[in-house]
């Protein structure tokens, strides 16, 4: 069936919650330590990422399969960082598909239409950030055209 990757809508809030806090599960499932959860996340999320809708700096992006959302992308422009040692960027923050639909093109097809989006509101590159553990996301980045920059490290301080 065709996907189609369209702006998101408030009412796409229930499953922009349910894949977000899908997406924080598994980050947590790659390291408990570093990535943070909560008992029921969909709510939260899903709120966040309606409260972005309105702002010009950022788009959430869904895939429609048959009337029903099957993913989203979460994307936004950043100004240069002294903290990060970059200069402005198009920052990818959120991929999220469901694990049914996987392995489809869905993904790629909501990367590349945050891209699209990011390079016409002027921003000269995109960064993204993945879970070491999450090599397909990195095997689909790295086919388009993304390189390794940064590698995140973590020390937990014990008491």
């Amino acid at each position: 069936m065709p996907v189609t990757i369209r702006p998101a809508q408030p009412s796409d809030e229930e499953a922009l919650g349910r894949y977000g806090g899908a997406l924080m599960r598994l980050h947590h499932q790659f390291d408990p330590q570093r990535f943070i959860t909560t008992s029921h996340p969909e709510r939260g999320y899903g709120r966040f990422l309606v409260s972005q809708l309105q702002d010009p700096d950022s788009v959430v992006l869904v895939a429609e399969q048959d009337g029903r959302v099957v993913g989203y992308a979460f994307a936004a422009l950043e100004p240069m960082s002294w903290k990060e040692l970059r200069d402005a960027c198009g920052f990818l923050h959120d991929v999220y598909v469901d694990e049914a639909t996987r392995r489809g093109g869905v993904g790629r097809r909501l990367v590349v239409e945050a891209i699209r989006w990011m390079a016409s509101k002027g921003a000269p590159r995109v960064v993204l950030g993945s879970a070491a553990g999450n090599t397909g996301a990195q095997a689909l980045f790295r086919d388009l055209g993304f390189r390794q920059t940064m590698i995140e490290m973590t020390l937990e301080i014990d008491a």
